[in-house]
Order: structure tokens, then C-alpha cells, then sequence
């Protein structure tokens, strides 16, 4: 379902955002010095599956892995992919733990 949508990093709304059909998914987002929180998931019903939710999540911490930046995730449904995916606990910053 994610294979052939775009993420967009949406800097003005402080948020990540995926379009799949006329439907949009979001991540919002707080920068801070060089972390960056991340807040509030919001994916509408109608596209919303445990897979889309993984593969959006894993798109939005790649783009920050990019950019070289720590991650803090605040929303719940982030912190437990986090938990999940351990590859991703170094881009947390230094005394941050999940």
C-alpha cells in the first residue's frame, strides 16, 4: 500500500505526512535542537492496518535517520514501534529509554 505513495515532510504543519488515495496519514512532529519529538499519529480507519502503520512509522524514522537527528518518541503507538524494532534505539538520544 506505501510502495508507490510519497512521504512528505510538511515543515510549516510540523508534520510527516503519507497520501495513500484520498486519504492521508500524519505524524506530528516537534524539532528541537537537533532531536526531534515525535507526538501524535493520526491514520484514518479506512487505510489503517497494523502493516500500513509499520511501513509509515519505518518510513518516518529512515527519513530522520537521514538527517542524522535523535529521535524522541512520545506517542504511544511510536514508543511500542521502538520497542519492537531495536535497530531504531541508537537514534534515541543519550538517556532516553523505552
Amino acid at each position: 500500500m506505501t510502495e508507490t505513495a510519497e512521504l512528505i515532510d510538511n515543515e510549516f504543519l510540523r508534520q510527516f505526512e503519507l497520501k495513500v488515495g484520498e486519504e492521508m496519514a500524519i505524524i506530528e512532529y516537534s524539532l528541537q535542537e537537533r532531536k526531534i519529538f515525535l507526538t501524535k499519529m493520526a491514520i484514518p480507519d479506512v487505510i489503517k492496518t497494523d502493516e500500513f502503520e509499520l511501513e509509515f512509522i519505518d518510513m518516518v524514522f529512515s527519513n530522520i535517520k537521514e538527517r542524522n537527528i535523535s529521535v524522541v518518541p512520545t506517542s504511544p503507538e511510536i514508543a511500542k514501534f521502538v520497542k519492537r524494532n531495536r535497530k531504531y534505539k541508537r537514534m534515541l538520544p543519550v538517556g532516553i529509554r523505552i
